[in-house]
């Protein structure tokens, strides 16, 4: 893909946005775009930079310490987005400034342990298997706020608020749903620190907006098809 089409990709994608924006009555810039660069070059990623996009997502570890020394000099903020196994924890807590992927409390104190000392707290989002599916990451809705208050007091963590990846659906009312439950599961914990949704991906953008997301996650639509879409992107 080229430097042109990534950048009209973008274009595209930020006018979306604006679009759900307006439509759900937000304010403009309220809704951060978290691009998923998975198996995508750097190259990819330097075209999406120099265009403007200054945050990146990953899911795999190794592939992703590999492109932050690739790009050592871009200001890039990296996301980690996939599943967390415990003998990651490490790489990740000292390279990433975000892990949208903790669903357990075991996983939260081995990122808190290994945060490292003088570096900011890691931003950290719940997981929540909002849709209750065998095949994918997460806590039950119904574990969320005593794993919020466990998280929490975890000294070298900053618990933000959570993530979500439903079953897919097309129908408009069917994809806001679920993000409306977990959006106002979140509210009733009146946690002031939860203030990050990281709802949405390329194919329901507009209904994770219309329900609270500050994050959407966007791959296909910016870097083009993958083999494997149904992760995050």
């Amino acid at each position: 893909m080229t430097f042109m089409t990534i950048t009209d990709n973008l274009k595209q994608i930020h006018a979306q946005i604006s679009q759900a924006e307006r439509a759900a009555n937000r304010p403009p810039h309220s809704v951060l775009l978290l691009a998923v660069s998975k198996t995508k070059p750097p190259e990819a990623i330097a075209a999406a930079y120099q265009a403007g996009q200054r945050h990146f997502g990953e899911n795999y570890v190794q592939e992703a310490l590999a492109k932050q020394q690739a790009l050592g000099a871009f200001d890039i903020t990296w996301h980690f987005i996939g599943p967390i196994q415990a003998n990651k924890t490490k790489a990740i807590a000292r390279h990433f400034a975000w892990v949208h992927s903790v669903d357990s409390l075991k996983i939260a104190k081995r990122l808190s342990e290994q945060r490292g000392d003088g570096k900011t707290p890691l931003n950290v989002c719940l997981q929540v298997n909002i849709s209750a599916e065998d095949s994918k990451s997460g806590i039950a809705l119904a574990q969320l706020a005593d794993l919020c208050g466990q998280v929490s007091q975890l000294p070298n963590l900053k618990l933000r608020g959570v993530m979500a990846i439903p079953a897919p659906q097309t129908d408009f009312e069917q994809q806001r749903q679920p993000y409306k439950t977990l959006y106002q599961a979140v509210m009733a914990l009146n946690n002031p620190t939860l203030d990050t949704f990281s709802f949405g991906m390329s194919d329901d953008l507009q209904a994770a907006i219309s329900e609270g997301a500050t994050i959407v996650r966007i791959g296909t639509a910016l870097f083009g098809a993958r083999k494997n879409t149904a992760t995050v992107g």
